[in-house]
């Protein structure tokens, strides 16, 4: 489970051919690219499209013949978004996830299968699906191992997984045991996996956007909106800074963004500050000298932020910046358990 800007989190299980110590090396290596390119906040097609570039490249620098490194892995890769209650996914060579509702009922998406990594040359680009995931809802991944074996189809122990898995009323870690119990993996010679995740979605109290015009009058109005936003929300001390912010990043997205301009607030476990526009020309952090004018901006946005960053979004870019704030009890909106 992996952090991302806006309250999101990217979710991802893997496997990697093979077992023993290459298997184990080569699981680590892909485990630190999946993290490097889950921070450039990549779509999960895209995403899987350059592991598979880490793998081949992995496999080619590899010159001792004798002890070959493991070849090909398989991945399944989501980002589920609890503002929008949107998940998108894609795999490669990976068994789908299981979605079950609050209701109990599971189904495994038809999400396109795509080639395991290293193996598939790049031919094929991968394809990534987007589903709706009512709060209370459950995502189940899990590695082939659970469901496969030499003496039993994969679709007889995909039939058994479901059924294991429809039971909305279990705790994810009683539901974790429940299903480890309910399938022979003892059958089965392959590593096995599994990775419970209960959905919670982020209420409208806690999120407000603004769509304005891409004039240099808005910036006024967009700090003045934001401030009343962080003083219904009880935040008055992180007013200053965050008109700071606010005005820094819509002026950018006037002088250097195409079109309509929104800005949204998202009060979660810390506050994040998200201006829109549909231009491409990501902003870039400058080191002015002591005679420049201007370039100062991003770099005070950079001193007062947590952190801060850009991302792809449908239609041109988000810049993103987010603030910590007082401690709370914790408001995860996914909880994830393996067994």
């Amino acid at each position: 489970m992996i952090p991302l800007s806006g309250a999101r989190v990217a979710l991802v299980v893997g496997d990697v051919v093979g077992h023993g110590i290459d298997a184990a090396a080569t699981m680590g290596n892909l485990r630190t690219a999946v993290r490097t390119l889950a921070e450039l906040d990549l779509p999960a097609d895209e995403l899987l499209s350059h592991l598979d570039d880490c793998v081949r490249r992995m496999t080619e620098e590899d010159d001792d013949a004798d002890q070959a490194r493991v070849v090909g892995a398989t991945c399944l890769y989501a980002v589920y978004d609890p503002v929008t209650g949107r998940c998108t996914m894609a795999r490669a060579g990976h068994p789908p996830p299981a979605i079950i509702d609050p209701q109990g009922q599971v189904t495994f998406p038809d999400l396109p299968t795509g080639a395991p990594l290293g193996l598939g040359l790049g031919l094929v680009p991968f394809e990534a699906i987007e589903v709706e995931l009512p709060a209370g809802s459950r995502l189940a991944f899990y590695t082939d191992g659970l469901v496969e074996s030499r003496d039993e189809d994969i679709d007889v122990g995909m039939h058994r997984l479901g059924a294991a898995l429809a039971q909305p009323d279990e705790s994810l870690e009683d539901l974790c045991s429940s299903v480890m119990e309910a399938v022979p993996t003892r059958a089965s010679s392959d590593d096995v996996t599994l990775l419970l995740v209960g959905i919670r979605a982020i209420s409208a109290a806690q999120t407000a956007s603004w769509d304005l015009p891409a004039e240099p009058a808005v910036v006024g109005t967009a700090r003045h909106v934001a401030a009343r936003q962080l003083s219904e929300w009880g935040l008055e001390h992180l007013v200053s800074t965050m008109e700071l912010v606010v005005s820094e990043l819509v002026t950018n997205a006037v002088h250097h963004g195409v079109g309509p301009i929104q800005l949204r607030l998202i009060r979660h476990q810390v506050l994040t500050c998200e201006v829109f526009d549909s231009g491409n020309c990501y902003p870039r952090q400058r080191h002015a000298r002591i005679v420049d004018e201007n370039g100062r901006g991003l770099f005070l946005v950079a001193q007062l932020a947590h952190r801060w960053g850009f991302r792809s979004a449908s239609g041109g870019k988000v810049v993103w910046v987010e603030q910590d704030l007082p401690s709370t009890p914790s408001q995860a909106h996914v909880m994830p358990t393996a067994g």
